[in-house]
This record gives C-alpha cells, structure tokens and sequence, in this order.
C-alpha cells in the first residue's frame, strides 16, 4: 500500500469522500474505525460524523466500549489480565446482534446505542435508534477486526509499538501485549480497507485499498 501524508482537516474530507463512494446505498453502511484507545479515535469519528451529516447523510456513531461483557465475566481473572482484555472484554455476538445485523442487507434498521456503561457495569439498553438506509453507522473501539463483525468497511488507525508505549497511559500500560499480539495474529494493517499511520494524529497519512467489491 501506499501512504500520503494529509493534514487532519482533509484527512476528514478523504474519509468522508470515501464512505460516501463505497455506500451500497441498499442498507446502512457498517464501518469500523479501529485502533488503541491512545489514537483518541472518537475525535475523529466525531469529525468524520459532522461531515457526513454535513453531506446529507444519516449517521450513527457507536463506542464499542459501551457493549462490553459485564464485568463478573470481563474481569473474571483480574482486572489486569492480558488475555482477557483480548479477547474476553468485547461483547462481539451482541454488537452483532444488536447493532451490526440490524443495519445489514437484511435487517430492520433499527441498532442499540449501547448496552451496558463499562465504568459503572449498569446496563444502559435504550430504545433501537433508526438509521435510514442511506445511512452510515460507524463503531469505533479496540480490536475490532479478524472476530468475525461484519463491516462493510475497515478503517484501521496503525499506531506503531514504540508510539503506543509513548503514548499510552500509564494506568493502561498492562494492555500493550494485547496489541503487540493483536498485530501479529490478526495483521489489521494488512487486513483494514483503509490504514491510517495515526502515530502523530497531527500528521497522519493514509493508504486505501481498491474496492472489493
């Protein structure tokens, strides 16, 4: 893949230009913007939103960290536990169930917003929110792509290892192995539609993959 630098604004505009050319327009499009939480993904996923509403077209924008497994599950083993943070946290059937399948070719429309507040462990399920079919939803979280979620579309924010133990917090610096090991097994730089170099998300720069379809 080639990488060009932008500047975050046209990064915004590129990705906006993007999602707009690959909509299937029979159903929502289902995207993952991917990445570890030291990327501050939801800023731009707060951007990209603006600018797609800004476009004409319905959004809905949903925090993977709001469908979390319930904590006597999650932190079974600790709440510092590698594995578990790997594959054990992110409640993947429900995601699917309540907001990826829903807005797919055959569902109804209609997703979750979330399903359960990580911090307090209190469920939060709410009314299913509408997106129209000419909408675009978009999940942003940790280690969403290769357990099987079905996107339509894979935005994946490549922090390198040097950058992450930089720029992780300390308080979270026991997740580190999981991405280490998230980039070895899955490869999601090389599986992702769209990478992003997001080292300095002052300074990206971006390589997009030929559609698939």
């Amino acid at each position: 893949m080639r990488f060009a630098p932008v500047s975050p604004s046209r990064l915004v505009t590129a990705l906006t230009e993007l999602l707009l050319a690959r909509h299937p327009l029979t159903h929502p499009l289902r995207v993952a913007l991917d990445g570890p939480r030291c990327a501050n993904l939801g800023e731009l996923a707060t951007s990209l939103g603006e600018a797609l509403h800004e476009a004409g077209r319905p959004v809905g924008l949903v925090d993977a960290g709001m469908f979390y497994r319930d904590a006597s599950v999650r932190l079974e083993y600790g709440k510092t536990d590698v594995d578990s943070f790997y594959s054990g946290w992110l409640d993947v059937g429900s995601l699917q169930r309540e907001v990826l399948d829903p807005v797919g070719p055959a569902g109804s429309g209609r997703y979750l917003l979330s399903l359960r507040d990580p911090v307090t462990n209190r469920a939060t399920r709410t009314e299913p929110i509408l997106l129209a079919h000419n909408g675009i939803l978009i999940l942003t979280g940790e280690l969403l792509l290769g357990v099987g979620l079905p996107f339509d579309l894979t935005i994946h924010a490549a922090v390198s290892r040097q950058a992450r133990r930089r720029l992780t917090e300390p308080q979270l610096a026991w997740t580190l192995p999981a991405f280490d090991r998230y980039d070895l097994n899955v490869q999601p730089a090389s599986a992702a539609d769209v990478v992003l170099r997001y080292d300095d998300p002052r300074h990206p720069a971006m390589a997009i993959r030929p559609a698939r379809f």
